[in-house]
């Protein structure tokens, strides 16, 4: 399948690679593509250089926001939350109509410092925010409540555990549940239309707790019944 990820960052790197190795054809999508295969600098998240990245990853294109999504068939959101909305407004509702997003960022407010609050919650989530912005778009929220490692190997884990997804697509949810049994999830549930990513967006608050309280991010939710 033709992918298209928005992000350079640890979340776009991880599953770019691992999406390689499924036989996926790759493409990541950044501002100035250019300018992002120099950096040669550690970037704030204290990533890798991407340009030594990219080195590693020869498989893997780059292109501008636009031009990677306009000839993906599945484009996923691995931005900031604060910024996914303007990142998709450059890659322009034409390239996004009829596509699957498949959304992974949280809306995460770091303004008043750690841990971080949500700056849209309760009434209202950014998966939502996404989908009102582009209405021929077919938005689907998962994998937002893991950390990227877990996102593409489940298995890290000593036991399986759960992952969601929200979209008022349903064929949109069946391609996104592919690639997440590809991963290696065995539970995936449905949790019903857009609006339910409220819910799993304000998990995020409680996985920020965990991680402090464990001391790893390696950890995830497991619905047992």
């Amino acid at each position: 399948m033709k992918t298209a990820i928005l992000g350079t960052g640890t979340v776009a790197r991880t599953i770019a690679a691992r999406l390689v190795e499924l036989g996926h054809d790759v493409t990541i999508g950044t501002r100035d593509a250019e300018a992002t295969l120099a950096r040669t600098e550690v970037d704030a998240m204290g990533n890798a250089p991407f340009a030594a990245w990219s080195a590693g990853n020869p498989d893997v294109t780059v292109a501008s926001f636009a031009n990677a999504a306009s000839g993906s068939e599945l484009i996923i959101n691995a931005t900031n939350g604060g910024a996914s909305l303007h990142v998709l407004a450059l890659v322009g509702a034409e390239n996004l109509s009829g596509k699957v997003i498949l959304d992974l960022a949280n809306p995460l407010d770091f303004s008043h410092g750690m841990p971080p609050t949500l700056f849209v919650k309760d009434t209202d989530s950014l998966g939502e925010q996404i989908q009102r912005a582009f209405p021929a778009a077919r938005v689907v929220k998962s994998l937002n409540t893991l950390n990227a490692d877990l996102m593409v190997h489940p298995d890290q884990l000593s036991e399986s555990s759960t992952v969601f997804v929200s979209g008022n697509d349903a064929d949109a949810k069946h391609t996104v549940t592919a690639l997440l049994e590809d991963f290696g999830h065995r539970d995936v549930i449905d949790l019903g239309d857009i609006t339910t990513a409220r819910g799993t967006e304000m998990l995020l608050p409680v996985w920020l707790r965990l991680w402090g309280a464990l001391g790893t991010p390696a950890f995830n939710f497991k619905i047992v019944r």
